[in-house]
């Protein structure tokens, strides 16, 4: 039996939760609907053996711990436009490196910037999702809402992503921020969302993401309904504008 709706919820679901108020559904595409964790470790791993780098390294840990341990911090300085995508794709490695390279610094340049197009590569192949992700994608399509992916990911993969993981047979439009050079939480590229899905008016447009900072604080910027994917909730529920789910699934109490 289906667990009571509080309040709170019950007020949203009646105010536009299952009526048809909305006609684009948005999803962030990596940890919202992509295990981007599993599938970067996984290809880590995979280059870890290709490319020799127990060289510099003791173990396929210890490369990836330091690797993610410096890509987030490097992500979250590309969201807010303090560093470029050229930097972040060359620096990622360069920097993980650098301590047990005995080489130049053209070198180690050189040789970070072999390893990018393969990490990539690498990347796409790997297929794991979010639960619940194909589950609430033919949830929405079957209930005729339009569907899309609003990433600031990089279009020479996520593209690939997309395809290989299946999740585009959901897809009516992937927007990206290498589109327009602007990242989220840049409400311009909500808007830019919005002008190619030809519905220009935000409040027929939810944004589902990870990421507080970067997909809701664009979301709710660009006056579109956010919603936090937040797999430490412990309920669905409502925090001031936002609404907060712990799983994909759930989200077929608001459409």
């Amino acid at each position: 039996m289906r667990a009571a709706m509080s309040p709170t919820l019950r007020a949203c679901h009646t105010n536009g939760g299952k009526s048809m108020k909305y006609k684009w559904i948005w999803f962030d595409l990596d940890d919202t609907l992509i295990d981007f964790h599993t599938n970067s470790h996984m290809a880590l791993r995979v280059i870890y053996d290709e490319c020799g780098l127990e060289r510099f390294f003791r173990s396929p840990d210890e490369w990836t711990d330091t690797y993610e341990s410096h890509n987030l911090t490097l992500w979250e300085r590309y969201s807010h436009a303090e560093i470029t995508q050229d930097f972040l794709r060359l620096d990622r490695f360069a920097t993980p490196l650098r301590p047990h390279w005995s080489g130049d610094e053209d070198s180690l340049k050189d040789f970070s910037r072999q390893l990018d197009p393969l990490y990539l590569t690498r990347l796409a192949e790997q297929t794991a999702l979010i639960e619940g992700a194909c589950e609430i994608l033919a949830y929405l399509r079957a209930h005729a809402y339009n569907i899309g992916v609003l990433s600031n990911g990089f279009k020479d993969v996520q593209h690939r992503k997309l395809s290989n993981t299946g999740l585009d047979r959901f897809v009516d439009l992937m927007v990206l921020s290498d589109d327009i050079g602007i990242n989220k939480p840049d409400p311009r590229l909500y808007l830019h969302a919005m002008q190619q899905a030809a519905a220009t008016d935000p409040s027929l447009h939810v944004m589902i993401g990870d990421n507080r900072d970067t997909d809701i604080a664009g979301a709710l910027a660009a006056g579109w309904r956010p919603i936090l994917l937040d797999a430490g909730a412990d309920a669905l529920k409502v925090d001031g504008k936002v609404t907060i789910t712990p799983r994909l699934d759930l989200l077929k109490e608001l459409f």
